[in-house]
């Protein structure tokens, strides 16, 4: 009950079992268009690119990052958590001009602010975290699609804890390229990441793609700028995926079984019910940890549905709070990173786990502990406040 990874989808380690199909049996290709076209509904797109990186969540962020950006491209990130310096960080690694701009963690941007700054430092891209998992909060992206194309920009974000439990429209937004994980919302193992491309983005890295630098190295003319990598050129791995089949990796073969399997309980349960269900079960966390007297941290209003952010009482040791969960009653919660380390706990309510039963659950044990380490706590409290949310919602 952290903020991820979390427990995977029985049917998804179930379809995990399958037997081992290589990249080019017929059957596999198949799978590939099934998942790609699933991956369309998850994302609300109608990109054609849209398939999957063969890795954690982490390597789709570095293939579009490193596949959109040539050395010295300007690259605006606004930072509001630990996920924001990761991808200036990663953006600094492809050689570009890196840019930020910050606010205090538990706030997230408004659009004017992003705008201005992208209005001065004019970027090739703008990279955004959509829900950062560190604080809690989801940057509010409706907006910033406009911007970036009123300035000639490309947008990119990171939906790794966000997808599946937050509303995201990537046609709708204007997104240019979306990187996901399993390990979240979309109740999955880690180790794929899934990523759309808008045709402006395909635009963008086939300048640069070393598939098409290996075609003009024969007649004696190379790139100016070719993507530096070869395992997460996304030039490379849309021809993988496309009708070509380039022989570019080996397949993860039982990943990509997962990925499907994921994408297709989503869109069969429908996207809006599943951010429903998020919501509900989110906001039933919420209450109950209120219920017992604790804090919320950040901006409410921005509340990712997924995961609470809880102000650690004083009194106690959040460490060992977290210990005897996890010992005594086999939950776990997290910590966070960076000036928040310590200072709050991370509650999660995702993916399989945005359910009744396991926030009720988390809630009598959290009770208990909190109970055993002196904190004046409000009994039966944090029970009490779930179920009246959810009598409130209508929620089963």
């Amino acid at each position: 009950m952290g903020p991820g990874p979390v427990n995977a989808d029985p049917r998804v380690l179930r379809a995990m079992s399958a037997g081992l199909v290589g990249q080019y049996d017929p059957a596999m290709t198949g799978y590939m268009n099934e998942t790609m076209a699933l991956y369309r509904g998850v994302f609300r797109t109608d990109n054609e690119a849209t398939l999957l990186v063969d890795g954690t969540s982490r390597a789709g962020i570095e293939a579009a990052i490193v596949s959109l950006v040539a050395p010295g491209d300007r690259v605006l990130v606004p930072i509001f958590g630990r996920f924001g310096h990761l991808l200036a960080e990663i953006a600094t690694r492809a050689g570009a001009d890196v840019h930020t701009i910050e606010t205090e963690w538990g706030t997230v941007f408004a659009p004017e602010q992003i705008e201005e700054a992208v209005a001065r430092v004019q970027p090739k891209l703008l990279a955004v975290v959509h829900g950062d998992t560190s604080t809690t909060l989801a940057q509010p992206l409706d907006a910033l699609g406009a911007i970036a194309a009123r300035h000639g920009a490309l947008f990119y974000t990171d939906v790794t804890a966000s997808l599946g439990g937050n509303r995201f429209e990537a046609d709708e937004w204007g997104v240019d390229a979306a990187t996901a994980g399993l390990q979240k919302c979309l109740g999955g193992p880690s180790g794929s990441a899934p990523i759309t491309l808008s045709d402006a983005a395909v635009a963008r890295i086939a300048e640069r793609s070393s598939v098409e630098a290996g075609i003009r190295v024969e007649d004696d003319l190379v790139l100016a700028d070719p993507i530096r990598s070869n395992y997460f050129d996304l030039g490379q791995i849309l021809e993988y995926w496309g009708p070509r089949r380039l022989n570019h990796h080996t397949e993860a073969t039982s990943m990509l079984y997962a990925a499907r399997e994921c994408a297709r309980l989503l869109v069969e349960e429908g996207m809006d019910a599943a951010v429903e269900r998020h919501r509900i079960h989110g906001g039933a966390m919420v209450a109950g940890v209120a219920g017992l007297g604790l804090s919320i941290f950040g901006d409410q209003r921005y509340r990712m549905h997924n995961v609470v952010g809880v102000e650690i009482p004083g009194e106690v040791d959040g460490e060992r709070v977290r210990s005897a969960l996890l010992h005594d009653f086999a939950i776990e919660i997290g910590t966070s990173f960076g000036p928040l380390h310590g200072r709050i706990w991370r509650i999660g309510t995702m993916g399989v786990n945005a359910r009744r039963d396991a926030v009720l659950a988390t809630l009598a044990a959290l009770e208990q502990v909190l109970r055993a380490e002196g904190a004046p706590v409000v009994a039966g409290g944090g029970v009490g406040a779930a179920l009246d949310w959810y009598d409130g919602e209508g929620a089963e």
